[in-house]
């Protein structure tokens, strides 16, 4: 189904950038202003300046952001500090990272993938997208003609042979690395004989790619390829705009971590807050413990642990305080979600928060409304309540890939901030030029 492909890929020379970890930069969605600033400073040859430059109040049409992003990738490339693979490669990726403590290792593969309209099932997506973020992205991509940051997307690999061949091309010398920064390193290898980069590419003709994170730059390539072929209509199918830049990843690789975004409130009124507790009990039991305890959340991992059954935990109003909600009436809740939606998409923990706690009892919108906040770390979640930063938390439990891929095939899309993969693949490894 999915058709991969190997590239002539654009990345750092190490004679002029001979440490890689000062000159890589996180994707554009999760750069700060402070991030951007820092990132800025770290070395004149960063690819933020690429990524997600800086916004000037004086840009013009002539002279912003984005022109000026193009303006450092030519000039990068004829100053030797970018370089293009003389032959076309498919690339293993490791990216070694630590989270609590312990260092994990998720690999790779960074190829071409050819671009393909969601109706065809090819690459399916799991979440739904924002005019915003796509327009930025789609204005870079035709300013700069090329991917800068790779989608991750996940893939079935039941046989092993992927997993075999991508250890064989990680057991050579790899051909650039960088140093820990920030916990993370990352190691690429190159694939370039003719006949193993067939191999691998016949591997993935009869899987579907699952779209991990990365929905508004694939829609955005999307985006560009109906419009060049609008204006190249002489163009044949391997032209480059009818391929994206991903990283591939199995979704039984032991470094496929995925965060559960917990939703954390503030601003709500106090008769709200009673209100929500005489609420709650409709269709939630309730077992109320003290966070004082010292073992209380192994208690409430073991009893999510030990069954099926749909549990949200709730910390506040009362600090000190968390309550174990235990869905008792699905099919009374399912009502309240919107009637399109599977069964799946309805028995998510952060479709449960979001329709029947946010929008029913609370009156809020998850979308866009000032009050609510997210949270990738428990413990640091928890800490906000009970300092005062915010009155409610509701602590999720993480989403499976095997869920991702049911909610996919089902053609249904999660909630908005359902999923965060950890951590976000570096921008500046590999390049994609597509014009």
């Amino acid at each position: 189904m999915a058709e991969i492909s190997a590239l002539r890929g654009v990345r750092y020379n190490p004679e002029a950038a001979p440490d890689l970890s000062q000159v890589i930069c996180p994707p554009y969605d999760i750069i700060s202003p402070a991030g951007q600033r820092a990132l800025y400073g770290r070395s004149p040859y960063n690819f933020v300046r690429i990524e997600y430059g800086e916004a000037l109040p004086q840009d013009t049409e002539k002279d912003n952001k984005y022109t000026r992003a193009a303006a450092f990738f030519k000039s990068w490339l004829s100053e030797r500090v970018l370089i293009q693979e003389d032959k076309p490669a498919i690339y293993v990726h490791d990216h070694y990272f630590t989270y609590k403590g312990k260092e994990h290792r998720r690999r790779g593969v960074a190829c071409r993938v050819r671009l393909e309209e969601w109706s065809k099932m090819v690459v399916r997506p799991h979440e739904g997208t924002l005019s915003g973020p796509k327009g930025d992205r789609i204005r870079l991509l035709w300013t700069l003609k090329a991917n800068t940051s790779p989608i991750l997307s996940m893939y079935q690999d039941a046989s092993g042979d992927i997993a075999s061949m991508l250890e064989k091309a990680a057991s050579g010398k790899a051909i650039a690395s960088s140093p820990a920064r920030d916990g993370e390193r990352n190691e690429l290898y190159a694939v370039n004989k003719p006949q193993a980069v067939k191999n691998l590419a016949k591997a993935f003709t009869a899987l579907p790619l699952y779209i991990a994170d990365g929905h508004h730059r694939y829609e955005s390539a999307l985006t560009f390829q109906r419009e060049n072929r609008v204006l190249h209509p002489e163009a044949t199918t391997d032209a480059p705009f009818n391929f994206v830049l991903m990283t591939l990843v199995g979704m039984d690789d032991p470094g496929l971590l995925i965060l559960p975004p917990h939703r954390l409130l503030r601003g709500i009124p106090a008769a709200k807050i009673t209100e929500l507790k005489t609420k709650l009990p409709s269709f939630f039991d309730i077992m109320t413990l003290s966070l004082r305890g010292r073992d209380v959340w192994r208690r409430i991992d073991a009893l999510n642990r030990s069954d099926n059954i749909l549990r949200l935990v709730m910390v506040g109003p009362d600090r000190g305080e968390v309550s174990v909600l235990t869905l008792h009436d699905f099919e009374s809740a399912a009502r309240l979600m919107p009637y399109f939606h599977t069964d799946i998409y309805k028995s998510l923990d952060v479709s449960l928060v979001d329709h029947i706690i946010l929008e029913e009892m609370l009156g809020l919108q998850p979308e866009g409304e000032a009050g609510i906040a997210f949270n990738y770390d428990r413990d640091d979640a928890v800490e906000k309540v009970q300092r005062g930063d915010f009155q409610l938390a509701f602590i999720v439990r993480p989403v499976r890939p095997e869920t991702i891929k049911n909610i996919a095939d089902a053609q249904d899309r999660m909630p908005r901030k359902s999923t965060y993969f950890y951590p976000k693949l570096p921008s500046g490894l590999i390049v994609n030029q597509v014009g």
